[in-house]
């Protein structure tokens, strides 16, 4: 048993050994100092870190923030532009082209085509640059060192780039395009050093002969082209026309239909890797091509080389500088021929023939002159109309007659004549037909050159039509009616010329011409066409009696009385009506009318009993007849062209007239 204790011994010091219960629960100061000092410490601490991670924070949001402003920056306005260049960069527009449509004349033979062919192309700094390198690869594979392959890099690309220059145009050679065996070797090699990234090295070639030089010379590209065929050669061209050589139409009617042949041409978007391949999937906007349509036009290819065949000899027989023709349907108004002289072959070079004389121009449309006594037809016409004059009247017509101050004369001299109303036109009398002029008035004959269409386009389907010229009768002096009635002081074109005689065979209504006969689009459906234009000019009675008075120009009489001006020029076995025409030329030294430079004309329809066709011609300065005959008549042109109609057409022969007609009165 453990004695007591009595707080005196070494454990407690004489204090006892029981502890008071209320200084057990009293902390000691150090021991309270020990316990608020680690309490107070990680206050401390705590509050440092969180300034810290305040600071991280901050600038974490401020990063955030900045790098979040940024990308709605690229997004918002940055980004369409990037994304513009994005797309530019891997997009790729192809175009099909569309395939342009056939003319060809009225029963479908062909005119003008399109068949596929291709352009040689390439990019000549890439393919230098390329050539280079598979030369490094090449003289490498040889062994050769740095240094040698750096000297002879050079003349290697040379002689590969000489090889290219000669081997293509003799691959070439001998082709049917006229145009691939004009290439040359010196013309191809000087492409190839050119500093630009495309050059077309030849044009027009063969797609199987493209596709094998192509596979075979590293870099050259075999592109899609169409060439425009024209098969009749020069017969037809000045109305045709031709395609440049980027496909669109450049002259004639290639020009004026352009947007009808033409078509339109399709596409299609893909998008392409960096290094070319087209990436699957992206193929969009997605238009195919519609080809052009295709054109029957009026003309009679047979009659169109005849009359163009024609005309050029007649140019060399008379010497004339130049010359043009039209043929009209009587009826219709479609134009069945329209030649001019010195007209290009598009299929042959085409900078020589310029340089001959040669041209792309319808002079038939474009190029108006002064008409002569083919004009005297509307005098005839209003008059007749206008129950002036009758064909029988005869009239004493003096050998010259002064008009306003100004003396005009008959193209013969003679005395006073009995001339019939029919004569005076059947002789081509200037002083008779001032005389029915005058009976006429200078406001009614100004309403009849506009009744008949003087001064005004056709309407005809080409390019480059001039409306002739008049002067309005505001602006007639003095000497201008003494020159309107007889064909002087005013211009009509060839075409002009054959619609006024049109609207006489027509029984005296007027149609404009027109040289479309169908169009079909690529479907197959044929286009509706707006119907010509129609004026009634004369009555049909006026119409019928001009057309029979006119026969007279063409009536040969042994005695010479009652012969026409064209009396050596009619036909055996049909009636046919027309007139001669001289009208003087300005001298552009004198600026007054030359004695010796002419036009000479001719208008006139067959048959005259039964019209089927009109037909006008002009000669510009010829020195002889179109035979190389003495005179400077193009009557005998108008009768060949009359009769080979006839024959071909089997058109039945006209009734015999019964006696002559009469002229000249007792």
């Amino acid at each position: 048993m453990t004695p007591p204790q009595d707080g005196r011994g070494p454990a407690g010091r004489g204090r006892s050994s029981r502890r008071s219960p209320y200084r057990e629960q009293q902390p000691r100061p150090q021991d309270k100092a020990r316990r608020l000092g680690p309490r107070v410490k990680p206050e401390i601490q705590t509050f440092g870190t969180s300034r810290r991670v305040a600071v991280v924070v901050t600038v974490v949001i401020v990063v955030v923030g900045l790098l979040i402003g940024r990308l709605a920056w690229v997004q918002l306005v940055w980004g369409p532009n990037l994304h513009n260049k994005a797309e530019l960069q891997r997009s790729r527009v192809y175009t099909e082209p569309a395939r342009r449509g056939e003319i060809a004349d009225r029963d479908g033979r062909p005119m003008a085509y399109t068949m596929q062919a291709r352009s040689l192309t390439v990019s000549p700094t890439l393919l230098r640059k390329e050539l280079g390198e598979l030369a490094d690869q090449q003289m490498a594979a040889e062994g050769l060192n740095s240094a040698a392959r750096d000297q002879q890099r050079d003349q290697r690309v040379e002689q590969q780039l000489e090889d290219m220059a000669k081997g293509i145009p003799e691959k070439i050679k001998g082709a049917t395009n006229a145009a691939q065996d004009q290439v040359k070797s010196d013309d191809i090699l000087k492409k190839l050093k050119e500093d630009s990234t495309y050059e077309v090295l030849v044009r027009n070639v063969d797609p199987d002969v493209a596709a094998e030089i192509a596979s075979e010379y590293h870099g050259v590209a075999a592109d899609h082209q169409d060439i425009r065929q024209y098969p009749n050669g020069a017969v037809g061209e000045n109305v045709i026309g031709k395609v440049s050589m980027d496909g669109q139409g450049q002259f004639g009617f290639e020009a004026w239909a352009d947007s009808t042949l033409g078509g339109i041409n399709g596409r299609k978007t893909e998008d392409v890797s960096v290094n070319g391949q087209v990436i699957p999937g992206t193929l969009r906007d997605q238009v195919p091509a519609v080809d052009g349509a295709n054109v029957d036009l009026t003309l009679d290819l047979d009659l169109q080389t005849y009359v163009q065949q024609q005309l050029e000899q007649a140019k060399r027989n008379s010497g004339a500088q130049d010359a043009s023709a039209v043929v009209l349907d009587a009826k219709t108004a479609e134009v069945l021929a329209m030649a001019n002289s010195d007209t290009i072959d598009p299929n042959s070079e085409v900078q020589k023939q310029l340089e001959q004389g040669h041209t792309f121009d319808n002079t038939s449309v474009s190029h108006p002159f002064e008409p002569g006594s083919v004009a005297k037809v509307i005098t005839a016409a209003a008059t007749i109309e206008e129950g002036l004059t009758t064909p029988d009247e005869v009239h004493q017509v003096p050998g010259s007659i002064e008009m306003s101050g100004v003396r005009v004369n008959d193209a013969w001299q003679h005395g006073t004549l009995n001339l019939t109303t029919t004569g005076i036109f059947g002789k081509s009398s200037n002083v008779g037909t001032l005389e029915l002029a005058q009976r006429l008035g200078e406001k009614k004959f100004a309403d009849y050159l506009q009744r008949f269409g003087v001064g005004q386009s056709t309407g005809i389907e080409l390019p480059n039509e001039s409306q002739g010229l008049y002067p309005a009768p505001e602006q007639w002096g003095g000497g201008t009616f003494a020159n309107l009635p007889i064909g002087q002081g005013m211009s009509w074109t060839t075409l002009q010329m054959a619609s006024i005689y049109q609207t006489l065979a027509n029984g005296g209504e007027r149609v404009e011409p027109r040289i479309i006969k169908s169009i079909t689009s690529p479907n197959g459906q044929q286009q509706p066409l707006d119907k010509p234009k129609t004026t009634r000019v004369v009555s049909a009675k006026t119409a019928r009696t001009v057309v029979d008075m006119f026969r007279a120009v063409l009536q040969h009489d042994p005695t010479g009385v009652q012969s026409g001006t064209a009396g050596n020029a009619g036909l055996a076995g049909y009636q046919l009506s027309g007139k001669t025409g001289t009208a003087q030329k300005v001298d552009p030294k004198t600026g007054a009318y030359s004695q010796n430079q002419f036009w000479i004309t001719f208008a006139g329809i067959a048959p005259a009993d039964d019209p089927r066709y009109v037909i006008a011609i002009m000669l510009d300065e010829p020195h002889r007849g179109v035979h190389g005959e003495g005179g400077q008549s193009a009557a005998p042109l108008f009768t060949d062209i009359a009769s080979w109609l006839l024959d071909r057409d089997n058109v039945p022969p006209s009734p015999p007239m019964e006696g002559q007609l009469v002229l000249q009165a007792n």
